[in-house]
């Protein structure tokens, strides 16, 4: 599957109780389905996606598939330090309509644990894996895409993705095909721009709505971001805090 364009890494509105507010999800999306974006990423770290149990997360991803616009790609995140837990996450985005699936790597387990991580959930997943900051790429036919904290690195026969907006302009230069962004959660416009102006070889473009676009200080910082913007950010789950 091809993944180009700009992808909102979407955040997880909560009200004060810190439950899922079901309204401000239809209510960002329905906003979000107004842009350009190409898609939405739900339930990534910066989405608060280690914060919510499984069932929250399936809770989650059913609310945006059915309120996204018709040819918007959804990208279910499925990180867990288990390949059971992330396959079984995989399988459920399948059932609610999802079109990929993305995975951090584990973090207590290192060296060969993190190879056979990738790998093996590539084997397990019903849809296309993006591995983020993998220390290597396997060459596995069902890992799509390589998703990099900065400039995406080389990956022969695999899409390069970003999920920095302050180095987006330079990573669609180096070859990056798109970006999952946590600033598009706030400002899909400016996001999209960038894409559009490398689209049309408008460099000048480019380069000035790059200088107007930056990586969220924090979970809090973005949703604070989102509120002003006219989109519902919120509080986040403890133990973060405003």
């Amino acid at each position: 599957m091809k993944l180009q364009g700009i992808f909102a890494a979407v955040a997880t509105p909560f009200d004060y109780k810190g439950d899922i507010y079901k309204a401000k999800v239809q209510h960002n999306v329905e906003k979000w389905n107004k842009t350009a974006l190409a898609g939405y990423a739900v339930c990534t770290k910066t989405g608060e996606g280690p914060l919510l149990m499984a069932d929250e997360k399936a809770a989650v991803w059913e609310m945006v598939a059915q309120s996204a616009a018709p040819g918007r790609i959804l990208i279910a995140d499925v990180s867990a330090e288990g390949v059971r837990e992330s396959a079984t996450l995989a399988r459920r985005a399948a059932e609610l309509g999802y079109h990929a699936v993305v995975c951090d790597m584990p973090r207590v387990y290192g060296g060969t644990a993190v190879g056979l991580y990738c790998r093996a959930v590539a084997d397990q997943s019903p849809l296309p894996v993006i591995l983020r900051d993998a220390p290597e790429i396997p060459a596995h036919p069902n890992v799509t895409a390589i998703l990099d904290a900065g400039v995406p690195r080389a990956a022969e026969g695999k899409q390069r993705l970003t999920a920095s907006a302050a180095h987006l302009w330079e990573s669609l230069k180096a070859g990056a095909s798109g970006a999952i962004l946590a600033f598009a959660s706030a400002d899909p416009y400016a996001a999209v721009l960038v894409w559009e102006a490398f689209r049309t070889r408008e460099e000048d473009a480019g380069i000035d709505w790059q200088s107007r676009i930056a990586d969220p200080e924090s979970i809090p910082a973005l949703k604070t971001a989102m509120d002003r913007n006219g989109y519902y950010g919120g509080p986040p789950r403890l133990p973060l805090s405003v």
